[in-house]
């Protein structure tokens, strides 16, 4: 089954709030503590029983937690940021709805991390391509040295070129029109 729903500007100042308080926990935190809550945060879980909407998502948690930690990608300090930012959200236990209610606990969460997400996808693809390129170099036996590395470090650097590529051709694509009766979209009148 498909549920979906429009969020109105109330609901999307409600997340920008949050992620304002993230953006303030950034400041005060460093990138250790926030890796090291995001963690805590996902072995507290009750994934077992998490709705497979959130599961989901809290693999990409993991998966930003590996790109942080990873020597070889080293994310660049741009991307890091927003990759915090997004870890700090999740781990935090003050979100919009307390993450030990049952079932709708992380409901928020998991919308907020499906929108910074969406923002972090040409960062994500990227990394998987490098890990995805490692995998290659070690299934063909090539060993490990100068000569691996300069290929690890030729294939990283035209990802991370790419990335940006996207993400500025992201940032300047312009934005679709809401539909009819959303929020800020073009409303019909009755006659």
């Amino acid at each position: 089954m498909r549920i979906s729903f429009v969020l109105e500007a109330e609901d999307i100042a409600r997340f920008h709030a949050a992620l304002a308080r993230a953006e303030r926990l950034a400041e005060c935190m460093d990138e250790f503590d926030v890796v090291a809550t995001a963690k805590e945060a996902l072995d507290s879980l009750p994934l077992a029983s998490a709705p497979s909407y959130v599961r989901q998502r809290l693999v990409c948690v993991q998966q930003m937690i590996l790109m942080l930690e990873d020597d070889a990608w080293g994310l660049p300090v741009d991307e890091r940021r927003e990759v915090l930012r997004t870890l700090i959200y999740f781990a935090d236990p003050e979100d919009l709805i307390p993450d030990d209610v049952a079932v709708i606990g992380l409901l928020d969460d998991a919308i907020m991390l499906e929108l910074l997400l969406r923002r972090l996808r040409h960062v994500i693809a990227a990394y998987e391509d490098f890990c995805n390129y490692r995998r290659e170099l070690d299934a063909a036996g090539t060993p490990v040295g100068p000569a691996r590395g300069v290929l690890l470090a030729r294939r990283r650097d035209a990802l991370r070129l790419r990335m940006r590529r996207r993400i500025a051709r992201m940032e300047t694509a312009p934005r679709p029109d809401p539909p009819a009766g959303a929020a800020g979209g073009p409303r019909r009148s009755a006659r």
